[in-house]
């Protein structure tokens, strides 16, 4: 996913920590408009980056930099906005709208890598820059996106724009910086305007905190063994790793098992000792409600408050209604109904599976049922029964250079014509990090890539994409793009082979880079990845397609020791087994999804009274169980108290975590266009650039959805994906595989 909070305008530069605001030689705010002093900036963040693309140069940045860079930059950035407001002349789109896209500069630069780097190499000083510059950047945004000199000039061009000879994208520039500020609160009464800015500021405090708390359980969860034979089944790799990992902590003879952001742990499978599966479990689902310091239960109630509290100071019901009047499904009952009509196949295939685990159970001569610590150990042998397929065997076909270079960028040749070269010449923020040089199908340069593929401490959980400089026809630039993942590194020495979920996440993160990289904008908030929450996830969902695309798969799914091809016939088992133990994998999605849009369809009273940790419990219980889903078997992907999508930024993926259902239908979709007319082909993946992946932030999703396949979506290749159509029951999609109507909106059938 992209690390950007917000980007539709240059109004969110302080909120975002987007790069918007990379920039060659275009003019700024203050050249526009012809009035007040604009300081000078100090420092490395003052000027773009003299490196290739603007890159950052991170042996001129120090950690003490940050601070006193983004006081300097709020400052700058207030002066640009006072000489836009005081500027004599009629507001014009240039002077008005132009002024505001390109105001801000050394704040998105400082925001840019300072925030790359909090997600993805943090330390103590960066955590404490952080949680003391959060509330202020919210309040700079405020004092912008509240002033009502700037909104009357904003809105004199928002009035006039009948009679404007604007461009396509003109127009849209307009209208996104228009409805920010109006949904920011610009209509509002003084009183409201200030209840908007306490609420605003307090959540940035409090979204940080929960970030910082989240990722201090998570490191502190880890599960500590003194008996090796408890790790029984663990390769001799894991169990180096985890003596590694003791000896780091000062626990030296002893064995540490990292948890990963996650309910669900990667090892649990492979380990046969139960009651170790369990305490890694429970150390996983319990890691943030001990009632110590990192307990965020409190947190995480407050927040839902807040965003309640806000909500009704717009006339909205609650926080989902609120933040979703830019999404493509537009409205809270849109999505709820997109999900709550999967849920009757889905629960029938939650129990028809763990029946079928509880046989595989009986068979060994087990006296217990299936739990969620036992689940995907057992399910693991059913696939491997049923499928003749064992993750072990398919592993060493994954090795991690080959899979990008021979994969990942291959299709990426195939498909759209680019070329990428490894380059040294560029300092990283990590010795993991490597860089490349990507080049266009007409040989120019097209952009950089950073990848950053390995879990550390430092690193929050997860795998995301972001820029460092954001592609702009205005400015001149192109993009600078990362894209960072969590694979647990090998030991030194051993070749480094990751899993097939790390091989499709690689393909995944790569679909959204290549997201940025063809952006064709004009101006940089509208580009690349600026779209909205439930629509980006769907070209990195539809580059996953590749990974298992028989071509792609010969070139880079070969023995790292032998050299041979991974086998057809263990493709077609991986295949074949995809749509098994879709009950759980699919299941604790959904009920993520659920789970966040109940935490923000809560009206403030109801949002008030949540206000114990055994409050926040109860909820959750109630609401999961409300759902109709096997909870207990099959908990949600990420419990609330962790759930750093919707908790950890003042909006995130909050009341958008059914985005990855939403998208995933769009994908489907799409994969079976590219099967249907012929597959990894130029023609193709210039059509699909053409009308999806150039296209950015500019025109409605429907639209370019139609454009791209000729017709509005189809849900049935989706749940034909996911194994919900026949003897798993009417998962509820239209006569004809449509999607239900939407309840309002442009992009209604």
């Amino acid at each position: 996913m992209k690390a950007h909070i917000l980007a539709t305008t240059a109004l969110a530069v302080a909120l975002a920590g987007c790069s918007t605001m990379q920039e060659g030689n275009m003019q700024s705010a203050s050249d526009v408009v012809a009035s007040a002093d604009i300081p000078a900036g100090t420092g490395y963040f003052a000027q773009p980056s003299t490196l290739p693309f603007h890159a950052p140069d991170f042996t001129k940045i120090q950690d003490s930099d940050y601070q006193p860079a983004f006081e300097q930059a709020m400052a700058i950035h207030n002066a640009e906005i006072a000489a836009i407001k005081a500027n004599p002349e009629a507001p014009t789109f240039e002077n008005t709208i132009v002024a505001l896209e390109t105001s801000g500069r050394m704040l998105g630069r400082v925001a840019t890598v300072f925030f790359a780097l909090t997600g993805s190499n943090t330390n103590d000083t960066l955590d404490a820059v952080q949680a003391d510059i959060g509330p202020k950047l919210s309040q700079h945004s405020d004092a912008i996106t509240l002033d009502p000199v700037l909104f009357e000039r904003v809105k004199a061009v928002y009035d006039n724009r009948a009679s404007l000879d604007l461009t396509a994208e003109d127009t849209k520039l307009l209208e996104e910086t228009y409805e920010q500020m109006v949904h920011a609160g610009a209509m509002l009464d003084p009183a409201q305007k200030e209840q908007v800015k306490t609420i605003n500021s307090r959540l940035s405090e409090l979204t940080t905190e929960f970030s910082q708390k989240v990722r201090a359980a998570t490191v502190d969860g880890a599960l500590v063994v003194s008996d090796r034979a408890k790790l029984a089944g663990l390769s001799d790799s894991d169990i180096q790793a985890a003596a590694q990992l003791a000896t780091e902590k000062g626990l030296d003879g002893q064995y540490v098992i990292a948890l990963q952001n996650t309910t669900q742990q990667p090892l649990l499978p492979i380990m046969e000792d139960r009651a170790t599966r369990e305490q890694l479990f429970m150390n996983s689902y319990n890691r943030s409600v001990h009632g110590d310091e990192n307990d965020t239960r409190t947190l995480l109630a407050d927040i839902a408050e807040l965003r309640a509290q806000k909500a009704a100071l717009f006339g909205q019901p609650d926080w989902a209604s609120y933040v979703m009047y830019d999404r493509m499904a537009q409205n809270p009952k849109t999505a709820l109904d997109f999900m709550q009509q999967m849920v009757p196949a889905l629960a029938a295939t939650q129990r028809r599976e763990a029946a079928v685990l509880n046989e595989q159970i009986a068979s060994e001569g087990g006296d217990f049922e299936v739990k969620p610590w036992d689940w995907y150990r057992f399910a693991e042998k059913v696939r491997k029964a049923r499928y003749d397929i064992d993750e072990n065997a398919v592993k060493p076909y994954f090795e991690i250079k080959s899979v990008l270079e021979n994969g990942v960028f291959y299709a990426a040749n195939k498909l759209y014509g680019l070329r990428f070269e490894q380059r040294t010449d560029l300092p990283v923020y990590h010795p993991d990090v490597t860089t490349y040089t990507v080049f266009d199908k007409d040989g120019s340069e097209l952009g950089i890539f950073y990848f950053d593929p390995y879990q550390r401490p430092s690193k929050r959980g997860g795998a995301w994409m972001s820029n460092f400089v954001d592609q702009s026809h205005l400015y001149g630039t192109k993009p600078v793009i990362y894209n960072v993942l969590n694979i647990p590194k090998a030991n030194a020495g051993e070749p480094q082979l990751v899993s097939f979920d790390n091989v499709n996440t690689m393909f995944h993160e790569f679909g959204h880079a290549l997201h940025g990289f063809f952006a064709n904008q004009k101006y940089a908030s509208l580009s690349g990845t600026a779209t909205a929450r439930d629509f980006v996830e769907y070209p990195s969902q539809v580059n996953e397609l590749w990974a298992t695309y028989p071509e792609v798969l010969r070139n880079y799914a070969k023995h790292y020791q032998t050299g041979e091809a991974i086998p057809a016939e263990l493709i077609e088992k991986i295949e074949a087994a995809a749509k098994f133990n879709q009950g759980y994998d699919f299941g604790e999605t959904v009920e993520a999804a659920l789970l966040d849009m109940k935490w923000h369809a809560l009206n403030p009273q109801q949002a008030a009274a949540i206000d114990t940790p055994e409050k926040v419990d109860a909820f959750e219980r109630k609401s999961l169980e409300e759902l109709g889903l096997e909870v207990d078997l099959v908990p949600p992907r990420y419990r609330s108290s962790y759930f750093n999508h919707i908790f950890s930024s003042a909006t995130g993926y909050s009341a958008g975590y059914y985005s990855y259902l939403w998208t995933e239908m769009l994908d489907r979709d799409s994969r079976k266009w590219f099967l249907d007319n012929g597959g990894l082909t130029r023609e193709n993946g210039d059509h699909y650039r053409d009308t999806v992946l150039s296209k950015g932030g500019t025109m409605d999703y429907f639209e370019m959805f139609e454009n791209f396949a000729g017709r509005q979506p189809d849900v049935t290749p989706m749940l034909e994906a996911r194994g919900l159509t026949g003897d798993g029951g009417d998962a509820g999609a239209t006569s004809d595989g449509a999607l239900p109507p939407q309840t309002t909106g442009d992009g209604a059938q």
